[in-house]
């Protein structure tokens, strides 16, 4: 029959790599968002202005970018933002994320583009749908990068 220093030191052989194994699994999907500069030059010197577009169609976040920041519909540079709400996934791909929690529900996508060019984009899963706050992060961190 082992001793009790015996049977100590198995668990933990055992328990690490079970431990190491399993954290991707709980770890879940960040609260960072994903932030792209395509175009540097856009860095360079501070923008002169923004004209917004939002897609789908959708009052709160209008009203909430508009009351951050007055857009110039004659602007170059567009301000693009698209959402979704309520995201399910039924794939089995998904099963581990999905049980723990850890699978968005939405997304928040910002992009700036010079015409059809993509210069800068900010992308961010979300638990919840998109909230005032979010956009409000999301929007602090482009005035921030373009010195707007």
């Amino acid at each position: 029959m082992p001793n009790a220093t015996s049977l100590i030191t198995r668990f933990r052989r055992v328990s690490f790599p079970v431990l190491l194994l399993s954290a991707p699994f709980f770890v879940g999907c960040g609260d960072d968002a994903l932030v792209t500069v395509y175009d540097k030059t856009l860095l360079q010197e501070p923008a002169k202005c923004l004209s917004l577009y939002v897609t789908p169609p959708n009052d709160m976040i209008e009203t909430t970018l508009k009351r951050l920041y007055h857009f110039d519909e004659d602007c170059p540079l567009h301000l693009q933002v698209s959402y979704k709400n309520g995201i399910r996934c039924n794939s089995t791909f998904n099963v581990q994320s999905k049980a723990i929690g850890g699978f968005p529900s939405s997304y928040l996508n910002m992009e700036l583009r010079k015409g059809f060019a993509l210069q800068y984009s900010y992308y961010i899963d979300l638990k919840e749908d998109v909230t005032p706050r979010d956009l409000e992060k999301g929007f602090e961190k482009i005035k921030e990068d373009l010195r707007l």
